[in-house]
């Protein structure tokens, strides 16, 4: 009895990323939708998109160094899934581009951060447990994957102009569950923030050069997000079909993560190998993107979404944790959201609505090849280097991050 009583709070954090991720499900792929239904354009669509990555290079530093300082990830994330609520509700009673590009400033400096704090409060909650990290983010998967098929019909229902209310509901119920997530404070003590674990940190080369390749392997990833629901609804899909677009894109990610869990080994040469395999997938499916042309062509290679944002997800999150101290390890997280998310978010808004306005779809797509191929390259590099390492070394290293 008492074990399941100390489980609890591992529980309610497989249901709060449920709901999270399920809430994301319906800014992602219908927000473009949204935003297109209130007259405006694809330029200024990728302006409103690029606003939350570009919050983020101020809210993820923010709230990663306040988790680290406070030592309480779980008080952050119930403020700002509070401030989320309040925020989200003002946006969406506004059709004008001014007063909806400032609200959305305030609404992502709240949002953003969400997803590496979450991050980091499952890698603690986990910790020197037999239970991985991909068993917890599965969950959000799930509930993302299911939202987005089941919010399809709701929303081609009771019309897209409604969006905002289905939002807020699901991050009401995010906000109570939040209280009963895992309490990292309980395991230490308030300190002062380790700026010398920080300054190490940032000063590695293989840190920065595996941010920088994040960035570049997710730019062409964030700018299908942003343009996908316009790309099916120009070829004449409705929003049941972006929502099957979705629905299928994040549904393999559910058994994926399992299989990681079981089968990654958390080493450099492991781990960034599976990092350059999975960007030339990301090359093949770009190339696929361009030449499509029906809705249903998209729908399918959507399948692919499962495989290369899964793995790169994923492997991204253990190499980052791999890589960063456990005192900084909040804000480690966060700076890779940043860059995964943010700086990528803010090129992708903006070099997309550009691309997309310009050339169209397909030259889009030509652009997110290349990307890939670069960010395929630079992995291939790293893995070259780990693999010509000694075995011993390799071991070492492993067994150090894993302590």
């Amino acid at each position: 009895m008492r074990r399941l009583t100390r489980l609890d709070p591992l529980t309610q954090l497989k249901y709060f990323n449920f709901f999270m991720y399920g809430s994301w499900s319906m800014l992602n792929p219908y927000l473009p939708l949204y935003f297109q239904d209130a007259g405006f354009q694809s330029m200024q669509i990728g302006i409103l998109m690029s606003v939350g990555p570009l919050i983020s290079l101020l809210a993820n530093p923010f709230w990663g160094y306040w988790s680290d300082r406070t030592q309480n990830p779980r008080l952050i994330l119930i403020i700002m899934l509070i401030c989320n609520i309040a925020t989200s509700q003002m946006y969406f009673q506004s059709n004008q581009f001014s007063i909806v590009f400032s609200l959305m400033l305030l609404f992502y400096f709240f949002q953003t951060a969400l997803n590496p704090i979450s991050n980091s409060l499952t890698l603690y909650a986990i910790e020197n447990t037999p239970y991985q990290f991909g068993t917890f983010r599965l969950w959000g998967s799930v509930g993302f994957a299911v939202m987005a098929l089941v919010s399809s019909p709701v929303i081609a229902y009771f019309g897209i102009d409604n969006l905002g209310f289905l939002y807020g509901s699901f991050v009401v119920l995010t906000l109570f569950l939040s209280f009963g997530l895992p309490n990292q404070a309980k395991q230490g003590k308030k300190t002062t923030f380790p700026r010398e674990d920080f300054r190490k940190l940032m000063t590695s080369g293989l840190f920065v050069c595996f941010l920088l390749l994040s960035i570049i392997i997710n730019t062409p990833n964030r700018m299908n997000s942003i343009f996908i629901s316009v790309y099916i609804s120009g070829m004449g899909g409705n929003e049941v079909m972006v929502g099957w677009s979705w629905f299928i894109a994040a549904a393999l990610e559910v058994p994926l993560f399992l299989i990681l869990d079981k089968y990654l080994k958390l080493t450099e040469r492991a781990m960034f190998g599976l990092m350059a395999a999975v960007c030339a997938l990301y090359t093949v499916r770009w190339i696929l993107m361009g030449i499509a042309v029906s809705p249903y062509h998209v729908v399918w290679i959507q399948l692919l979404h499962g495989f290369t944002f899964g793995i790169t997800f994923y492997t991204g999150t253990q190499i980052c944790n791999f890589l960063v101290p456990k005192s900084v390890r909040n804000t480690g997280q966060a700076i890779y959201g940043l860059c995964w998310m943010g700086i990528s978010g803010i090129v992708s808004g903006l070099l997309g609505g550009w691309v997309y306005d310009q050339l169209g779809a397909e030259r889009m797509y030509v652009i997110s090849a290349v990307m890939a191929a670069v960010g395929t390259t630079g992995f291939f590099i790293i893995w070259r280097h780990f693999r010509d390492k000694s075995p011993d070394h390799e071991s070492e290293s492993g067994s150090a991050s894993a302590g």
